[in-house]
């Protein structure tokens, strides 16, 4: 929706907002339900009221518990019974600088102050680690933003009993609690007042009339923050920028004014602001961010424009460089086919207006910014948060990297007429495991971000991957896939809960299922997805073999797959069937539930893959 796109009106937005919620329920979008659990430290009806249609723009149909007022610690650490009824997907904290129960006094020193210091920190971790262990969800954190005033002056930050001082290092300790626990993620209130521009963002009328921790005006930018936080936790980022060229990129149009003419560089005022959007771009692709060109012009004109002395980026950063003269809208639809992505995972970066409104009606669900003049593009963009980070790893580094290999791949087998020929030629060599230490990070991150091959969609914290590779309940299973051209890490997971066949109907029903005790000789797949850039390729086949065998191994007869329709999942609706497994119920939702019977004598499906 247009109004929830950054940069937005958000006087329009606090006013419209019942309108608003009533068009986005009502434009037939498939929502993922989820709880939200707000405690706060100050007033947040207004917050959550505005927060819910940046979710809904996102997506996510959010059900809301909300704290009564400044009961956020109490409401963790005595276990109300609402909070526990409500059993939330995400918890977040909405804490500010008026929630600080003591500042350092002039007279202090500083053991007293490290004292005081590591009583406040002490009182959010405590509420942190209840919550772990209680409710084994994510955490969103507010971190404190500045005081609105400075009773030192500038020494505030400098001199130990300052409040910016303590604010600082009380900061500090929270983005070392984060680093150190996956699931737990900080909402950066100290730079969006910032931004915001803090005199007006800490408002003191605002506080002491209604006890807002910001000014009224601030909550739709803060919501939208917050959103885009709770859109990346539960995989609904974007994954690639779809860029033009020219007065997108550079200054000027090269196949008119030459490569020598373009604005690109320290030459001109112009030309830096050109170099800084490239390199922001470029650190894009850094954080795992796919680059791709969607340009009206000839080719080798593209090719020499990307090839600018003093330009950033080079042909070699974007995986598809579509320049032609085909429409816009054609070349994005077939960026997306050849990437195996949806094209709600593109953003199109054009100058053009009218580019972007075609793109826009064309090509449903790309995210089409409005970049504005060349001075905002880098603006519009980060505030729109279509990358939100909440982890990095290796494979978010490289991924331009993989997506880069797989096109030599589809090139390759252009040249083959025998599809397992293609497959034999790139030398494949697989890893499936049980779940390891190394990989819990990446495995997590993966059952967050997969969404097209993913039979139930559930979602789980590295706290819940470790417990699971814990639990003899469970079996779990990894893949790696490598070839001739470059390593693809893990892309594809298994997880399965031992049980009976009573359980069928818990599952059918999408419910926890609770299994006491050791034994049961029939395995539920609770989750089994894989990465899209290895599809058609076996991999499937190989962690089949692998779950058959374990099963065998351990006396299990029978394995039950089930598969949850969502609006992205399609693809896999008859997968099960594929490798063998008998339908034996549907739900009215479109549930599935598939029965394999593991016979005495297994052939293994895998041809292709040498598993090491």
């Amino acid at each position: 929706m247009r109004e929830l796109e950054y940069p937005f009106d958000s006087e329009y937005i606090l006013k419209k907002s019942k309108k608003i919620r009533r068009q986005l329920l009502e434009n037939g979008t498939v929502f993922l339900p989820k709880k939200i659990a707000v405690l706060g430290g100050s007033t947040t009806h207004d917050i959550v009221r505005i927060l819910e249609l940046f979710l809904l723009h996102h997506g996510i149909r959010p059900e809301f518990y909300e704290s009564e007022y400044a009961q956020y610690w109490q409401d963790v650490m005595f276990d109300n019974p609402e909070l526990v009824e409500f059993a939330p997907d995400l918890i977040y904290i909405h804490t500010s600088n008026r929630n600080i129960a003591r500042y350092p006094g002039m007279a202090e020193d500083g053991a007293q102050i490290d004292a005081m210091l590591e009583e406040q920190y002490m009182h959010f971790q405590a509420m942190w680690d209840k919550i772990a262990d209680k409710y084994h969800c994510p955490v969103i954190q507010n971190n404190f933003e500045y005081p609105f005033y400075r009773v030192l002056g500038n020494q505030e930050a400098v001199l130990r009993q300052g409040r910016i001082s303590f604010l600082n290092s009380l900061n500090e300790k929270f983005y070392a609690y984060a680093r150190e626990h996956e699931g737990f993620y900080i909402n950066d209130i100290n730079y969006m007042s910032a931004a915001y521009g803090l005199d007006k963002w800490a408002e003191p009328f605002y506080w002491h009339m209604y006890k807002y921790a910001m000014c009224m005006q601030a909550i739709p930018e803060f919501a939208h923050n917050l959103a885009n936080i709770i859109k990346a936790v539960f995989g609904r980022n974007k994954k690639s920028l779809v860029l033009d060229l020219d007065n997108t990129l550079w200054g000027g149009i090269v196949g008119d004014d030459g490569v020598e003419n373009l604005e690109i560089g320290q030459e001109t005022s112009l030309g830096q602001v050109y170099a800084e959007f490239q390199s922001y771009i470029k650190a894009q692709k850094d954080i795992g961010v796919m680059l791709n060109v969607d340009s009206k012009n000839e080719h080798d004109n593209a090719i020499a424009g990307l090839g600018h002395p003093d330009g950033i980026l080079k042909p070699e950063d974007f995986i598809l460089i579509k320049a032609n003269w085909e429409p816009k809208s054609r070349n994005i639809a077939d960026i997306a086919a050849q990437m195996n992505i949806l094209p709600d995972s593109l953003v199109f970066v054009d100058d053009n207006p009218a580019e972007r409104e075609i793109v826009s009606a064309q090509v449903p669900g790309v995210a089409v910014p409005a970049i504005g003049t060349p001075e905002q593009y880098i603006r519009v963009l980060d505030h729109s948060g279509f990358f939100e980070v909440t982890s990095l790893s290796e494979d978010d580094r490289k991924r331009n990297e993989m997506y880069q290999a797989n096109m030599e791949r589809k090139r390759q087998q252009q040249s083959f007429g025998d599809y397992r020929e293609y497959l034999l030629s790139l030398e494949m060599k697989g890893t499936v495991r049980p779940f390891e230490p190394i990989y819990m990070a990446r495995i997590a991150q993966l059952t967050n971000k997969s969404n097209q091959f993913n039979l139930t969609t559930r979602r789980y914290t590295q706290g819940d991957i470790e417990r699971f590779a814990q639990d003899g309940n469970y079996m779990t299973r990894y893949g790696k896939l490598e070839d001739k051209f470059g390593d693809n890490g893990v892309v594809s997971i298994v997880i399965g809960k031992r049980g009976s066949m009573e359980d069928v109907a818990f599952y059918q029903d999408k419910e926890e299922v609770t299994v006491t005790g050791e034994g049961g000789d029939v395995l539920h797949l609770e989750l089994w997805l894989m990465s899209c850039r290895v599809l058609k390729r076996e991999m499937e086949s190989a962690m089949m073999d692998s779950v058959v065998e374990a099963c065998k191994a351990c006396g299990i007869k029978t394995i039950m797959g089930y598969y949850y329709p969502t609006a992205k999942n399609g693809m896999v609706r008859d997968f099960y069937a594929g490798m063998g497994f008998t339908k034996v119920a549907q739900s009215q939702e479109g549930n599935t539930v598939w029965r394999f019977e593991i016979p005495e004598t297994y052939s293994k499906k895998n041809t292709v893959i040498e598993i090491l």
